[in-house]
């Protein structure tokens, strides 16, 4: 089967925003007006085809990640809806590591919000080209030309405005295109988004001409054609200016800015027009590289000759197909009933039925192609990030970042029939969700589910009910602590046992001492002399960090310290692995204690908006909480503060701020660093613990 349209002319892009900057709309908008669907969806309505979910229905935001394709201009656009709220970041996290280019949306009252700054950072961290869309310009407190100077300012980047608007708030009612130098008005009663082309208003004809200067001064140096024209003082044609603007943003060197407001239908065609002329193909694209099994760097081309290779980046579990393994083909191509290589689990996969996805709904294919992204059923050992590849020409792409859970919870079930189904529950969502960790406390004989905050992990237990039917109670949050030493320790530790017939024998010296923040577990080998033989020597690492894990001060796990195993003995007889590893792990808990131990505890970046009335309400309810406020920002009528606060002083305070600001203060809040906890506090929760 060939393709239904060449490699170049192929776009693949996500939509990504802070929460409530307008996504799902946008991509509503954009599936209705290419005529991939019939009716517009209202995310307010819960009828938006991309947030399919029942939980995302009936919040109004989205949860996972949706993908979906459309034509435009001979073009084929797959499209990724990503989330913005900070807890399913990691939707955004594999969604940019597998796609070409982006769509940044920001909200013209909002500006740059703060999971505005995180989405831009991820997208920074893979090398994604941008275009921004500034939405919502119909409302109140609109600021186009606000937003993009902020975008400048926090996101460091090089923003340039290819549109002018006309009028602002309730007046806005049209464009002016900078590069084309003509003006796009919408007339009211127009619900379809096709705009009527005027000439420039005179009123606004210098301000056109100013950002027009600017356009070609930011992207002059990456074309000599252009160049040349502009330093002749000569009228630079459109074409010139878009070929310039498309190499400047192809190397992430310029953002070009449009607007408009998806809500009201206004400026998504030209948003379209944009993805097609400004955002890379596959062929344009980052290439992708990878490590081979001879262990060298070998890089691969997005061609259908290519030897096979895909990374799976999204699990699924789908009510009628079963599990749905999302992955992006960067070379070669694959048929149905194929066998592929899975290089990172290291076995082979059948491939069963393939599915290009609309939102849940699957149409079913027999063959994908470089570049594209398809869904396909029945992979048994491939997980999010695996690897899949011809068996001939192995390879290993670089993975998925997927960042700590923070917060965590005690969840058991209510009846012996909901037992098996928790397991497998908490099974299925763990393999769809990376930054969802299912753990079992040996001490307690407790189930603790880890996720990245309160909402997450009420959206798993949502899922647990709807999806698999299992009643569970759920204990109260526990923030996810660490602990680490504050000086260096030694400690010597035999562990000998004798029970007639062969013994135990191991003894270890080591010494801890602290690193910075961030630094994990650093394992130095400084036995000279034979003293410990070398084949014991990984069962000494391997003792030090399975101890670090259970924590020494209130069973949290032990980061940041490095490890010196300076001395120890050994029996010809009586000495193993097994000796080593409990010996290791007894003095790295001796060391630790007498390096000094400290409990680490989570700490948020925290931006309220409240009203200006509430702010000093607002401000001393924080200060309650351990907060240290950083900055205040006016914005408008309203007030950000910003802050550090720890985690365990925010649970329920999207309750405590609604109470305080009578419903019109809101909060966002990621993860930012560990601290150590106040003295009194620690000793509370190490009693507790």
């Amino acid at each position: 089967m060939p393709r239904d349209i060449s490699i170049e002319r192929m776009r693949n892009i996500g939509i990504m925003a802070h929460i409530d900057a307008g996504k799902t709309t946008t991509t509503e908008r954009i599936l209705y007006f290419t005529g991939v669907t019939y009716k517009m969806g209202e995310v307010h309505e819960g009828t938006a085809v991309m947030d399919w979910m029942i939980q995302e229905q009936e919040r109004g935001i989205t949860i996972t990640s949706a993908a979906t394709t459309c034509y435009w201009r001979g073009h084929r656009i797959n499209i990724i809806d990503t989330p913005g709220h900070v807890d399913f970041t990691i939707e955004v996290e594999r969604s940019l590591r597998v796609l070409d280019g982006a769509v940044a949306l920001f909200c013209s009252v909002g500006g740059v919000e703060p999971q505005s700054e995180t989405v831009w950072r991820q997208a920074q961290r893979y090398k994604v080209p941008c275009i921004a869309f500034v939405n919502k310009m119909d409302r109140v407190g609109a600021d186009y030309f606000g937003t993009i100077q902020q975008m400048r300012e926090r996101l460091n980047t090089n923003p340039v405005a290819l549109q002018v608007p006309l009028g602002a708030e309730d007046m806005f009612h049209g464009v002016v295109d900078v590069v084309k130098e003509v003006a796009y008005i919408w007339r009211e009663g127009n619900k379809d988004d096709m705009p009527e082309e005027a000439p420039i208003p005179a009123t606004i004809r210098k301000q056109v001409e100013e950002a027009r200067t600017q356009l070609i001064e930011a992207v002059a140096e990456y074309d000599d054609e252009l160049m040349t024209v502009y330093l002749e003082g000569k009228a630079v044609p459109g074409e010139l200016i878009r070929r310039a603007l498309r190499t400047g943003t192809l190397r992430g060197a310029v953002l070009p800015v449009l607007c408009g407001t998806a809500f009201k239908n206004k400026g998504i065609r030209l948003l379209l027009d944009a993805v097609v002329d400004y955002l890379p193909s596959p062929l344009e694209s980052k290439p992708i590289v990878g490590i081979t099994k001879k262990g060298q760097v070998e890089q691969r081309r997005p061609d259908d000759n290519e030897p096979f290779t895909a990374l799976a980046f999204k699990i699924a579990t789908d009510p009628y197909v079963g599990k749905l393994t999302y992955f992006r083909v960067y070379a070669g191509h694959l048929k149905k009933g194929q066998t592929v290589y899975n290089a990172t689990s290291h076995c082979r996969e059948r491939i069963g039925r393939m599915f290009q996805m609309h939102a849940n709904d699957r149409r079913e294919i027999e063959e994908v192609f470089a570049g594209e992204i398809a869904a396909v059923v029945g992979l048994k050992n491939t997980r999010t990030g695996d690897t899949l590849c011809n068996e001939a020409h192995q390879i290993v792409l670089e993975s998925l970042s997927v960042p700590e859970p923070v917060i965590s919870l005690a969840i058991e079930p209510k009846t012996k029939a909901d037992r098996d189904r928790m397991t497998e529950a908490l099974q299925r969502l763990a393999e769809e969700d990376p930054t969802f960790r299912v753990t079992h406390n040996e001490d307690t004989g407790q189930t603790i589910i880890s996720g990245m905050g309160e909402l997450h992990l009420e959206i798993i237990k949502d899922r647990m009910i709807r999806e698999f039917k299992v009643e569970a109670n759920v204990g109260r949050p526990q923030v996810a602590y660490r602990e680490t030493v504050t000086g260096v320790g030694e400690a010597r530790h035999k562990f000998v046992r004798q029970s007639g017939g062969k013994g135990q024998y191991g003894d270890v010296a080591i010494v801890i001492e602290p690193l910075p923040p961030g630094s994990g577990i650093e394992f130095v080998d400084e036995i000279k002399g034979g003293v410990i033989p070398q084949e014991y020597i990984p069962a000494v690492e391997k003792g030090i960090r399975e101890s670090a894990l259970g924590g020494v001060l209130a069973g949290y796990p032990l980061v940041d310290f490095r490890v010196r195993v300076v001395d120890g003995s050994y029996h010809e007889v009586d000495s193993s692995e097994l000796a080593f590893k409990i010996a290791a792990s007894m003095a790295l808990r001796e060391a630790a204690r007498k390096a000094g131990l400290v409990l680490l505890e989570p700490i948020m970046r925290v931006e309220a908006t409240v009203p200006e009335t509430f702010l000093g309400d607002v401000i001393g309810d924080l200060n309650s909480r351990r907060a240290r406020i950083r900055e205040f920002e006016p914005r408008g009528n309203l007030q950000i503060i910003k802050a550090h606060v720890p985690l365990a002083e925010m649970f329920g305070y999207a309750t405590a701020i609604r109470t305080i600001t009578s419903g019109r203060g809101s909060f966002s809040m990621e993860p930012d660093h560990f601290e150590p906890v106040p003295k009194a506090i620690q000793d509370e929760i190490v009693k507790g613990g």
